[in-house]
């Protein structure tokens, strides 16, 4: 259900009410009527750069008690096609998973959900990518499932040098929170984001010019300035600071929005799927594949045998 008129004209003030606007705000998959074109929504660019895995910096947004329910079914599917573009990022030390593949990261950061450990793995995200050299910064949660192919085919229609920021916004409106400048002086700011839980890209060119408010620590501190989480700050540097907007997506997903309605022919065009809980109900991609909904309840391992049947644990029967 689309957020009532004026729901985003005050200003939020707290993590819940942020998730509670989202669940408000959340909306079906695809466009929506009324709303901004989106660039990327299915329609076919040319590449403007040839690009390589190992020019793609996948961030994975983790933390300790999801590593055995949630990490272990990503390493299983998409993540083994890639690894050398996939980095864990997560709070807690873990030798089976590191072992399991050697880009994990413990940000030391705080295992609770609240707004300063969001945005203290976000900056150790990003600190790494700097580090990296790498041409893109894509950022998803561990519920996620990321198409690698369909990935790889959209950032190449853009060029990284070129101011890109991209993903999918969870609100239909710019957020509206209050920025403050001084110590004693705050105003009212507005700007689209890109909600983290359907993941979003960034371009290093765009990234470099992020470094005053984002790199070595300055990314905590500017989210202190809004008080709001890890993707909203993204959005208010990139938007509200730098004046660059927000290249909003369809194909990016999250659990906020209904998935059933992702059309399972168009799975291949995706570049982010989810799992979760919609209105109290089971909440994934409808695919048929070759395991039944108890035993893939995420749909993730029927989605991987649909996007690569030769992966040797896929059935070679599957109909989908």
């Amino acid at each position: 259900a689309a957020a009532a008129p004026g729901a985003l004209a005050r200003e939020v003030h707290s993590l819940s009410e942020y998730f509670n606007l989202l669940t408000r705000a959340r909306r079906d998959a695809g466009p929506s009527s009324g709303s901004v074109p989106r660039p990327a929504d299915g329609h076919a660019r040319p590449p403007a750069e040839q690009l390589a895995p190992r020019d793609v910096f996948i961030a994975v947004k983790t933390t300790r008690k999801f590593h055995r329910a949630r990490l272990d079914l990503l390493l299983e599917t998409w993540i083994s096609r890639h690894k050398e573009m996939t980095f864990i990022f997560t709070d807690g030390e873990d030798e089976a998973l590191a072992k399991h593949t050697g880009n994990v990261v413990n940000t030391n950061c705080s295992a609770a959900h609240s707004r300063q450990a969001l945005s203290c793995k976000m900056a150790v995200e990003y600190d790494r990518f700097i580090e990296s050299g790498r041409k893109w910064f894509c950022h998803v949660d561990d519920d996620n499932y990321v198409n690698l192919r369909a990935l790889l085919r959209l950032l190449a229609s853009y060029l990284h040098t070129q101011d890109v920021y991209i993903g999918k916004p969870s609100l239909d409106r710019p957020i509206q929170a209050t920025e403050r400048v001084s110590e004693n002086k705050v105003r009212p700011v507005h700007f689209w984001f890109a909600t983290g839980g359907a993941g979003f890209c960034i371009s290093r060119g765009l990234a470099l010019k992020m470094s005053p408010w984002a790199s070595g620590g300055h990314f905590m501190s500017t989210a202190e300035r809004i008080r709001l989480p890890d993707d909203c700050t993204i959005g208010y540097i990139v938007e509200a600071l730098l004046g660059v907007p927000l290249i909003r997506s369809g194909l990016f997903h999250s659990h906020l929005e209904n998935l059933q309605q992702v059309p399972a022919s168009e799975l291949h065009e995706q570049v982010t799927l989810s799992y979760g809980m919609f209105e109290n109900k089971r909440n994934a991609v409808h695919v048929k594949g070759p395991f039944s909904v108890e035993a893939d309840p995420s749909r993730f391992r029927s989605i991987h045998c649909h996007l690569y049947p030769d992966t040797p644990w896929c059935p070679h029967t599957a109909i989908f």
